[in-house]
């Protein structure tokens, strides 16, 4: 066989820790290239049809689908770089011991702040604030670019740079003090746990899963946009009575704030069992104003500048 190893042979000599982090980063790898080729062959398809589709021609002008598709093209390449970037940054923190020296890291911070190696939850807590700050710091770039190049390009940003930094920090406030105490249980749970650790921390999950999906729009939401009440009217009709037409039960119907940040628009709901709520962003509501209707038969009609204003 000679002097050289055979491939196999090298593996099969690795230590199992060894053979556990290549193989955690080919498959990371795998997946990311499929999903890029994926994403790739999506380009194709915005860079190649020009033309409305035939199944779209009765919904959608030229004009339109020329602006969706540009805009699709720009996102997608956006998204494969970002992805890219993203790829090759976990893999230099992989390989050059990131994670370890972050480890370290908050073992320091701790250990100075009175806690010594006994308190394990206290420094993995300091390691998850160090590690999501670290993320929120590499991945500002990115997001600055999506948000006042590519929405600005298209004409969908809203916000100032002063608005956007000001949301960045509270989300990453609001995102701490929800996610270290949680982190902080879990941990509990599975230092306690014993043999079943995973049985109780899978349940603990699944419960603080249900309570935030319950919490989200009336208490975490309201933190970044205004929430109101859809008023009484024709449209809040035509919404409960579709709900009872499909057995939908339907409590309450709001009105989120979302144009101080993109003109954007969208719609969801959220609840469990007989409790459900729909949301409407404003963006979705402005063309459906009574006030933006053409003027009836014989009314006066307005000039064009009052129309503008009332829109």
């Amino acid at each position: 066989r000679g002097a050289m190893a055979l491939p196999g042979e090298v593996w099969a000599e690795l230590p199992a820790e060894k053979r556990i982090f290549c193989s955690v980063l080919l498959f990371s790898w795998a997946v990311y290239l499929w999903e890029a080729f994926l994403a790739h062959r999506q380009r194709r398809v915005y860079r190649t049809t020009t033309h409305v589709p035939r199944e779209l021609g009765q919904i959608m002008d030229s004009e339109t689908f020329e602006k969706s598709r540009l805009y699709q093209l720009d996102k997608s390449t956006f998204s494969f770089w970002s992805g890219l970037y993203s790829e090759v940054e976990g893999t230099m923190i992989l390989l050059c011991g990131g994670i370890p020296f972050l480890w370290n890291v908050s073992g320091q911070i701790s250990g100075r702040a009175g806690f010594g190696p006994e308190y394990e939850i206290v420094r993995s807590l300091v390691f998850l604030l160090l590690a999501t700050l670290f993320s929120a710091v590499t991945g500002l770039p990115w997001s600055l670019y999506n948000t006042f190049v590519i929405e600005e390009k298209h004409g969908f940003n809203q916000q100032t740079l002063g608005f956007f930094f000001k949301d960045a920090i509270k989300k990453f406030i609001v995102t701490q003090c929800i996610l270290l105490p949680v982190t902080s249980l879990l941990l509990y749970i599975i230092k306690i746990g014993g043999d079943y650790f995973f049985i109780y921390a899978w349940l603990f999950t699944l419960v603080v899963s249900l309570v935030l999906v319950t919490i989200y729009a009336d208490y975490i939401a309201p933190l970044f946009d205004k929430f109101i009440p859809l008023p009484e009217g024709e449209l809040k009709q035509q919404i409960e009575t579709m709900a009872k037409s499909i057995d939908f039960p339907l409590t309450k119907v709001y009105v989120v704030e979302g144009s101080k940040r993109s003109s954007h628009s969208n719609a969801y709901f959220y609840g469990f069992f007989k409790n459900k709520r729909i949301v409407l962003f404003d963006t979705l509501l402005e063309d459906y104003s009574a006030l933006n209707k053409e003027p009836a038969e014989g009314e006066d009609g307005e000039n064009e500048e009052t129309k503008s204003k009332t829109k």
